[in-house]
């Protein structure tokens, strides 16, 4: 079997806006990869809500990618692979920081960490 880490912020967590709630597992996006992907993969799910890439938050302690990234990483290892979806919550005004700005300053340290050979 093989093994993918879903790696993110609200979005991998299910948050469901109109609830203010989570989405049942099944209707999850890494939910619906585990349904397309069967039982030849293992989907791990490592949502967090307001989870940054790179940045801490002033409101909410330990929700920095980087920082969780290559623990979460060796915990669920060996990995065949890792889809991260972050970004979203470094817009936030009180990071004043433009989309342009998140990408080219993050991007690079997320993959760097996460390229870790076995």
């Amino acid at each position: 079997m093989r093994t993918v880490l879903c790696y993110g912020d609200s979005n991998t967590w299910g948050f469901d806006p109109a609830r203010q709630r989570r989405f049942p597992r099944e209707l999850r996006w890494p939910g619906c990869l585990q349904a397309a992907l069967r039982a030849d993969w293992h989907v791990v799910e490592e949502g967090l809500n307001g989870r940054t890439t790179t940045l801490d938050s002033p409101l909410a302690p330990g929700k920095n990618g980087l920082s969780y990234l290559a623990p979460c990483r060796d915990s669920h290892a060996p990995l065949d692979c890792v889809v991260i979806y972050l970004g979203t919550n470094d817009l936030a005004k009180r990071y004043a920081m433009t989309a342009t700005a998140c990408t080219n300053s993050n991007a690079c340290r997320i993959w760097v960490t996460c390229r870790k050979v076995e």
